[in-house]
């Protein structure tokens, strides 16, 4: 069974768990906790599941660039942009797609990278990276990420979060709690297991792989 399926069957198993406490703790506020059945969950199916609906309304996507890029090499696939965002939008409405990335802008491919993403359907958002004592470089995006976030929350129904950052999981929360569905699709190798917990729905990049990888000898230039 694929990572997909196990995260929905978890995912199932968890939601009839909360609704049998919530029914227990109404018996017993009503002091009647004769007719409660612990061993009684109601039963689930994968079709039925939360990752497999038909209408997602307006789609916000946003996409960790660095965390999908250090995923599609674990992968040894690269990403086809414009396949991955059809794959994301579908049977939704795109409101917005975020793209956030570290920016080096002595790097002229980077910046045709950029560029072609920008005239392709993405909001391209970038950090100028910082090079480290120990000769690394980073850009740490998730505070932009947070907010568009938390801003957009009220003007869509599902934000899409290609991240598998665990400091991004109080922001998926509190999006949670707004009433939006949140679908988090990564690599679950170098997924936060609290960012799974949070979501609606996860997609496990590794399941989708065929669906998004891009065709040898196309160019973002």
């Amino acid at each position: 069974m694929s990572n997909t399926a196990n995260f929905n069957k978890k995912n199932a198993q968890n939601q009839a768990w909360r609704h049998q406490s919530l029914y227990q703790e109404q018996n017993l506020i009503e002091g009647d906790t004769q007719d409660a059945n612990i061993d009684e969950i109601p039963e689930f199916s994968e079709e039925s599941t939360i990752c497999n609906i038909s209408n997602r309304g307006r789609v916000v996507i946003l996409i960790d660039g660095s965390n999908l890029f250090y995923a599609a090499l674990q992968l040894g696939i690269e990403i086809d942009y414009s396949k991955l965002l059809s794959y994301l939008v579908k049977d939704g409405r795109l409101l917005r797609a975020f793209f956030y990335s570290g920016v080096d802008r002595t790097n002229d491919k980077q910046q045709g990278f950029l560029l072609w993403m920008r005239r392709n359907g993405y909001r391209v958002v970038t950090k100028d990276v910082v090079q480290f004592p120990d000769g690394s470089k980073k850009a740490n995006l998730e505070v932009e990420i947070a907010v568009d976030m938390m801003t957009l929350a009220s003007h869509c129904d599902t934000v899409v979060l290609v991240s598998g950052d665990g400091d991004l999981a109080y922001a998926v929360n509190a999006v949670s709690y707004k009433g939006v569905r949140v679908e988090i699709v990564s690599l679950h190798s170098m997924t936060s297991e609290s960012l799974i917990n949070y979501a609606d729905c996860f997609i496990d990049l590794d399941s989708i792989k065929e669906e998004i990888e891009k065709v040898a000898n196309t160019s973002y230039m």
